[in-house]
This record gives C-alpha cells, structure tokens and sequence, in this order.
C-alpha cells in the first residue's frame, strides 16, 4: 500500500495549507538530518507537503481577494488571490540565521506583519513592489530553502512574483552576513 502525501504528513485530505506547512515544520524538527534526523525521511516530508500543496492547489483557488488594509483571507494556498513560488530560492544558511536575514531584507522592501520565527515570515512590501508577502522557511541540509507567496493589496495590482523573489535575492545577497 502506498502512502499518500497526508498520510506522511500526518494531516487530513482535507488540511489547510497552513496546516500542511505547519506538519512540514513539525516533521522537520525531528527528521532533519540538523537535527539528527535522517536526510532521506526529510526528503520524503518534503516531497510529500510540496506533492499536498499541489494538490490543494489543483482543487482551484479562483477566488480574487477584495483587497483591504489586513492580510488577506487564507484559501487554499494560505491567502485568497495568492501567487506562489514552491520553492523559490535557497539561503546557504539554516533556518534561524536565514530567518535573521529575512527579517532584515523585509526592512529594506516593506514591514513584517507576522512571524513564526524561523519558519514563516508574513510581510506587507512597499511600492512599487506593493502586495502581501509570506516567506516559508525549510531546513535543506545545512542551508534554507525559501517559498514565496504574494497576494494583492488593495489599491495595487500585484507584481510579478519573479520581481518580488529577485528583490529579495538583491537585498539577501547585499547583507553583511558577519553581523548576522
């Protein structure tokens, strides 16, 4: 019997996305190999939230956010109107110092909203980049790999997610690391 994404994952077919992110984090915890876990079992929960998020996904979030001053609503892919990179880039550093990094690059492009340190960093960036911003953090064998997601703010259309994501690299990668 083969085992579905959920079941890995430990959550119900019918998981929120937050709530898949969150088993994800969970498992990372006990199975990365940083934590003296096995890398092919962190493998397999990674596979298995990203494989859940597709299929989420592919059930159809058409609904478009109304826009307004607070995050926008969760959906299937955590917020309604939501454009998503899965994953988007990779931080030669772990969880915690990436995080750090994060934080700061979010204080060049906008304002943090909400965090769940080292793992998921809400964000409102500033124009011209104006939109919601989530920032999912994945342990990745000594590294982090990133997940972007972006939502509409009203009055704004949104940007494109490749210009968000490339913003990020810039400000990441003009950081002075050793003060981190």
């Amino acid at each position: 019997m083969t085992a579905t994404p959920h079941s890995i994952l430990g959550v119900s077919t019918s998981a929120s996305a937050h709530e898949i992110r969150t088993a994800r984090r969970e498992l990372a915890r006990v199975h990365h190999p940083d934590a003296g876990g096995d890398a092919a079992v962190m493998q397999r929960v990674n596979a298995a939230a990203a494989q859940a998020l597709r299929l989420l996904d592919a059930t159809g979030d058409a609904v478009k956010n109304a826009g307004g001053s607070s995050p926008p609503s969760e959906s299937a892919t955590g917020w309604v109107g939501t454009t998503r990179d899965v994953p988007s880039f990779t931080i030669e550093a772990l969880p915690a110092e990436a995080f750090e990094a994060l934080l700061v690059a979010t204080a060049e492009l906008g304002e943090v909203e909400d965090d769940d340190p080292p793992y998921e960093l809400r964000t409102l960036l500033s124009p011209p980049l104006a939109c919601w911003c989530q920032l999912d953090v994945v342990p990745d064998a000594g590294a982090s790999t990133v997940s972007v997601s972006i939502a509409p703010v009203e009055g704004h259309r949104p940007p494109p997610l490749v210009d968000v994501r490339n913003a990020y690299i810039t400000a990441l990668n003009g950081l002075d690391w050793s003060s981190l």
